[in-house]
């Protein structure tokens, strides 16, 4: 029978079983004529019965070897290669980041600050703009194809960098990187579901986090080491001619890394829609149960019709909608944290700088073991009913670490709210892949990143100057700050008054994300007691 944590009817009726069967589609489109699962009539779910999976190619009954154990390690041997491009990628990635920084404060001239603080802005303003359209043009392309092409694009752009000497020039190269990095992450989520069975979602999507975040202190690592071989390297005349620095030699690596990353997709067998099907998806619209639409007239007016309808498809979807929301929320509050920290670890626990860090690593420490508590029980509960609890814990959890007035107190919370954190990110992405039409993924996907970008600015832009005003409405009524209540004195400065607003606010939706799966948790609860 089909899994009941994954059988629920959140999607309109005609996306019922529109992913499943195009997990099971050949070069040509055709299917084998599994239905999905919950649907009237419907044979057992791919995952469930014996032999070999499609979407594995690998036979959980059958002897053991290396697809068995990439299938267990991996939710499944063609998802491992899939993982082992993303960490490829992402390495270089942190390192091209890194090198870009450094880049962007020798060409800047006599105000290096301010040439980093424009490139770092390349970095995130296309999403606002350009990342909705990259969406639909995911949902309209090739998937495998658009994936290629923007490794290919991201490695020609950084191996021109170590020649580049003005700073519009870096502005420019940051500009076309970010957006290969637009199209290239929502087809990459797009594709996650059909190479994966339903109830290993949550595995592949912890691992994926584990790939985008774990890499990072081994990148900059690297970075260093690359020091050195730059000096290795600068000693040759024969090269003279290249600029061999750190930043050129990291610029080359992380080309390199995304070579690698693109020959690896560009060998792994992603289910594709016919030549066909593809025309069909760009020419005429699809309404998928949100009301009748005509053919627009151009391709223009396509892709805006198909723009809005991935908009409100988040709207008017439950589980849609309160994952975004959940997400949204979460990474306000979580990353409010991160700039308002120094001055929480100085002010009101006295712990300085080493203090900070302690609380940073409480809180990745706790991502991780979030990440791993959700690998290891995501087949044994109910995906939605985790999420909002999760999202709850986050809000209080912010709450208690804010109220705290001891490093151990607040350490422990942070490193709660990482726990949180977590199983926040990992279940909703799951969430989305398990009731997202294939052809609404890259729409979808490419909303929500635009979504993160925009609170993630909000909270670092937003949050110490939040801070500084509520510091000073404290400092106006109260004088120094502090009040008594019993017996106990209270210090509120705005830091303070800040984490406990973003606390409230992750609250507040969960208790909206709480409603809006309600009709979820009842579906799961319903399929467990027949």
């Amino acid at each position: 029978m089909a899994d009941p944590v994954h059988d629920h009817p959140p999607a309109p009726p005609d996306l019922a079983g529109s992913a499943a069967a195009f997990a099971l589609t050949d070069g040509s489109g055709a299917t084998s004529g599994t239905d999905a699962p919950g649907r009237p009539g419907a044979q057992p779910a791919a995952d469930d019965r014996a032999g070999p999976h499609p979407a594995t190619g690998s036979d959980p009954e059958g002897p053991g070897g290396r697809a068995q154990w990439q299938e267990r390690m991996f939710a499944s041997p063609l998802y491992s290669r899939l993982w082992r491009a993303q960490v490829v990628s992402s390495m270089g990635d942190w390192i091209g980041f890194l090198a870009i920084a450094a880049a962007a404060a020798r060409v800047g001239g006599g105000s290096p600050e301010t040439a980093v603080g424009l490139v770092m802005s390349a970095r995130i303003a296309p999403g606002f703009f350009l990342g909705p359209m990259a969406g639909v043009l995911v949902d309209r392309w090739d998937r495998k194809k658009v994936m290629v092409a923007c490794d290919l694009g991201r490695a020609a752009t950084l191996a021109f960098l170590p020649f580049i000497t003005r700073v519009w020039q870096l502005l420019l190269a940051s500009l076309v990187l970010e957006v290969f990095t637009l199209l290239w992450s929502p087809a990459k989520e797009a594709s996650v579901p059909n190479l994966v069975p339903s109830n290993r979602l949550a595995t592949a999507n912890s691992l994926s986090l584990v790939a985008a975040y774990g890499t990072f202190p081994f990148a900059s690592a690297l970075f260093a080491l690359l020091a050195r071989v730059a000096q290795a390297l600068g000693g040759i005349a024969a090269l003279g001619s290249l600029k061999v620095n750190q930043e050129s030699v990291a610029f080359w690596f992380d080309a390199a890394t995304f070579g690698l990353s693109a020959l690896i997709i560009f060998r792994l067998p992603l289910p594709r829609l016919s030549r066909a099907e593809r025309a069909e998806r760009a020419d005429q619209p699809q309404t998928h149960g949100l009301g009748s639409e005509e053919s627009p007239p151009s391709s223009v007016a396509s892709a805006i019709t198909e723009l809005r309808e991935g908009w409100r498809y988040i709207f008017l979807n439950p589980v849609v909608r309160a994952v975004n929301l959940g997400l949204a929320t979460g990474l306000v509050g979580g990353a409010m944290v991160v700039p308002l920290g120094p001055v929480f670890s100085k002010e009101v626990l006295g712990a300085g700088t080493p203090g900070f860090g302690l609380l940073t690593t409480a809180l990745g420490l706790g991502v991780a073991i979030g990440i791993l508590l959700v690998s290891l029980l995501q087949k044994h509960v109910p995906h939605a009913r985790v999420f909002t609890h999760a999202v709850l814990v986050a809000g209080c959890s912010i709450v208690l670490a804010a109220s705290m007035s001891s490093l151990a107190g607040a350490a422990s919370s942070v490193a709660l709210l990482g726990i949180a954190a977590g199983g926040v990110y990992v279940l909703g992405f799951t969430l989305l892949h398990e009731n997202v039409d294939d052809q609404l993924r890259g729409r979808i996907f490419s909303a929500l990143y635009t979504l993160v970008r925009l609170c993630v600015l909000i909270a670092f832009a937003v949050a110490p100057l939040l801070s500084g005003v509520l510091g000073g409405l404290s400092r106006r009524l109260l004088g120094d700050s502090r009040f008594t209540v019993g017996g106990l004195t209270v210090f509120v400065p705005g830091v303070r008054l800040t984490l406990w607003l973003a606390g409230l606010i992750i609250l507040a939706a969960w208790v909206l994300t709480s409603r809006s799966l309600r009709g979820v948790d009842r579906a799961h609860d319903a399929a467990g007691d027949g």
